[in-house]
């Protein structure tokens, strides 16, 4: 009997040894793109958790979903914190200028194409302009919100004085009353600098997420209690806590960590990317202000991104704005994680706005405007150099 357990015992060292052997391999932390930052306290650490449930929770009728609305939980638009893609686009429309968006009864700024059972989708109105939009990747965020105002002021060039081209500035916009001002915060004429969303339209993530749930799901909260469909006040469908569990897992996502750094070829395009002057917008390093958050507070990030608008030319112009923004006006999007973004569409790249580059040198070549120079520069390379840039911007 004592022999029959031993042999019994091998054996099942034996099992879980060859499963072990079979499971599938953890992937690399700077292949993922979801995951807290580092040095974050133990009660930070738990309303993150908080936060990535709510960020994944599917609403539902009874939950108080629409009646119309784009999606039904927030990951649908952001899978694996990464970019959506065209099937889950979403749309805006109605605004060409500063003077107001002149659809706002009829369910502007964003279409909403889904609806619960008994009511229907809503239409596009005669007559408005619009713009397909595709979501985001969101990790980072807490970095780009901690930038001081003084910091984007300071890369600005709005009158292009030193010639180069290039007048990036910032968006400054009326926030609505329930945002919480960063430290520092520079205010001119009651505006204040936003910087999320594809146009910079959003003061901070709180501005940013109370939208989403607003307009993507149409789910009211204290902060936003207007129902999408009947333009009225309505009890809140989501409470203020879970709001700001959202917002502090978004603060709390990593940045996207690079890969393959030490490459011969990703080494060739990062200079290549200097010496085309796409550095020039797309800023390689900023640093955060002052946070509550010391993970984020005073700290060296490399982003890619002036968090500024910039003219991006006629081929770029979506005949839409938000805010003070031109038509043919974006903010610069931030490049980390791009070589990433593949894991998250499906396994192809949606790229620009609106997803219609399917190529990183697709997307280099819609540029204009202000980039006008820079994609003549990458017209100019030969193909060995053209390669060597792309390899480097996928290892962001």
């Amino acid at each position: 009997m004592k022999t029959l357990k031993i042999v019994i015992y091998s054996f099942s060292i034996l099992l879980i040894v060859s499963c072990e052997s079979l499971a599938p391999s953890s992937p690399e932390e700077n292949e993922l793109l979801d995951g807290p930052m580092e040095g974050l306290t133990s009660e930070q650490n738990i309303q993150f958790i908080k936060g990535d449930q709510a960020f994944g929770d599917v609403f539902t009728v009874e939950k108080g979903l629409g009646p119309l609305f784009n999606a039904n939980q927030c990951s649908s638009c952001h899978p694996g914190d990464g970019k959506g893609f065209p099937f889950v686009r979403f749309t805006r429309f109605g605004q060409t200028d500063h003077t107001g968006n002149k659809f706002l009864n009829q369910g502007a700024p964003q279409l909403q194409n889904k609806a619960i059972p008994g009511y229907l989708p809503e239409l596009l109105p005669s007559g408005a302009t619009s713009s397909d939009l595709i979501a985001p990747a969101v990790t980072g965020l807490g970095f780009l919100d901690a930038v001081s105002d003084a910091d984007l002021i300071a890369l600005s060039d709005s009158d292009d004085s030193n010639g180069d081209g290039i007048s990036g500035r910032p968006h400054w916009i009326d926030p609505p009353s329930y945002v919480i001002f960063r430290p520092h915060s520079i205010t001119i004429d009651g505006k204040y600098i936003a910087r999320f969303g594809k146009k910079g339209a959003a003061y901070d993530l709180l501005h940013q997420t109370v939208n989403a749930y607003n307009q993507d799901m149409g789910i009211t909260s204290d902060f936003e209690p207007i129902d999408t469909q009947s333009g009225l006040e309505i009890d809140p469908e989501v409470d203020k806590e879970t709001i700001n569990h959202v917002v502090q897992y978004l603060k709390t996502l990593k940045a996207p960590i690079p890969r393959d750094e030490n490459n011969d070829d990703v080494l060739a395009g990062k200079q290549i990317f200097n010496d085309i002057d796409c550095a020039a917008c797309h800023i390689p390093t900023l640093k955060s202000g002052y946070s509550p958050i010391d993970a984020l507070s005073n700290k060296e990030f490399h982003p890619f991104t002036d968090l500024l608008l910039h003219d991006m030319g006629s081929a770029l112009d979506d005949n839409y704005t938000e805010g003070n923004a031109l038509t043919s006006e974006w903010k610069t999007p931030a490049l980390w994680g791009l070589g990433l973004s593949k894991d998250a569409q499906g396994g192809a790249y949606f790229l620009l706005h609106d997803g219609r580059a399917t190529s990183i040198e697709e997307a280099i070549l819609f540029h204009g405007g202000e980039a006008e120079q820079s994609k003549n520069n990458y017209e100019n390379l030969s193909i060995t150099m053209q390669n060597q840039l792309v390899k480097f911007l996928e290892s962001l």
